[in-house]
């Protein structure tokens, strides 16, 4: 299934359409202030198997992020996190980062493994922000990567379709994605290191 948002102008029908997919266990295609991904309801462990399944990654090994809506997620999925990193992330966010964090005591609940740190964004793009103000809980997510290695990530909708729609329940066609993932940075041990240079300027680090 393909379903055709326009970001700035938000239809209602669709949304609750894609949330009642998603609170069903589904799996959606979406996109991102960055790359398209690929995501489904942290409340769905089935739907986090399945997601796993399609990434060939073997059950609770899987580094997924997760989307949320605002800060106020935080205190559920990741330990306190200092004030130096809270306010790096309150500066940046919405926007394109990943912050790595020391995670709560509900997210290997979630994995059905042993994980340490949580990945988190908060995609400066009103479809997952609207998404997951509607679920009430964030997206377990991925980045979506190009099958044939003609580019990392594909940005056209149509192709994105034509590759991921026999795998996931619907897909979103928000106009072209972006071709540079989110800048990550870990900040498990309490100071921001650089993992990965992204779309995110790095000179907030310093």
């Amino acid at each position: 299934m393909l379903i055709e948002l326009q970001p700035h102008n938000l239809d209602q029908r669709k949304l609750d359409q894609l949330v009642a997919l998603l609170k069903g266990g589904g799996l959606l295609v979406y996109p991102t202030d960055t790359v398209y991904s690929v995501g489904c309801s942290l409340e769905r462990p089935d739907a986090i198997e399945k997601l796993e399944k399609i990434k060939g990654i073997k059950k609770g090994k899987a580094n997924f992020s997760i989307v949320c809506s605002n800060l106020s997620h935080l205190s559920e999925y990741s330990k306190q996190v200092n004030n130096q990193v809270y306010k790096l992330m309150r500066s940046t966010l919405p926007g394109p980062y990943t912050y790595i964090l020391e995670a709560s005591k509900s997210i290997p609940k979630l994995f059905s493994g042993n994980k340490k740190t949580v990945g988190i964004r908060i995609p400066d793009h009103p479809v997952p922000l609207a998404l997951v103000e509607l679920l009430g809980c964030p997206i377990i997510t991925t980045s979506i990567h190009d099958s044939d290695g003609f580019m990392d990530y594909p940005s056209d909708p149509d192709e994105i379709y034509s590759e991921w729609h026999q795998r996931v329940d619907a897909v979103i066609d928000a106009g072209a994605g972006g071709l540079v993932p989110s800048t990550v940075i870990d900040c498990s041990d309490g100071n921001p290191v650089l993992v990965r240079q992204g779309k995110g300027e790095v000179d907030v680090l310093t």
